[in-house]
């Protein structure tokens, strides 16, 4: 399985006033994290493209230690299973090699206008399997 991460800063306003990141910002940069993985492999828009979309269908996050202000932090996107329609994936965010959350994402391709459920563009189905085997 590939591994891809993508390197983020921590700025003031990700953070409480104790200058922790909020809890809720973690969800932000796994998406950022999603996002540029998708960039990688060749999709410009990955959240839009060819009539259809990618919707958050389920998400957990686990947090072991928090990441504070002006941290550099990696978010790392590995594909767990992928099927016609979605698509699931571990994410960490990580500190100079320490685990600070862990989450797991499943998505789900729709139509852009009836936002019911639909295959994904066979090229692209293609791709997220052959990420599964190297």
């Amino acid at each position: 399985m590939h591994n891809f991460a993508h390197t983020l800063r921590v700025y003031v306003e990700d953070t409480d006033a104790g200058g922790i990141v909020y809890y809720a910002n973690y969800l932000k940069y796994m998406e950022r994290g999603r996002t540029e993985y998708f960039r990688y492999l060749g999709y410009s828009k990955p959240a839009l493209f060819e009539g259809l979309q990618f919707v958050v269908r389920d998400i957990s996050v686990r947090y072991f230690k928090p990441a504070t202000l002006d941290d550099e932090i990696q978010v790392s996107a590995l594909l767990t299973r992928v099927t016609r329609v979605t698509f699931e994936m571990r994410q960490d965010v990580v500190r100079d090699g320490q685990l600070l959350a862990q989450g797991t994402v499943k998505a789900a391709c729709i139509d852009e206008l009836s936002k019911r459920p639909r295959a994904m563009p066979k090229p692209m189905l293609a791709t997220l399997q052959q990420q599964l085997s190297t």
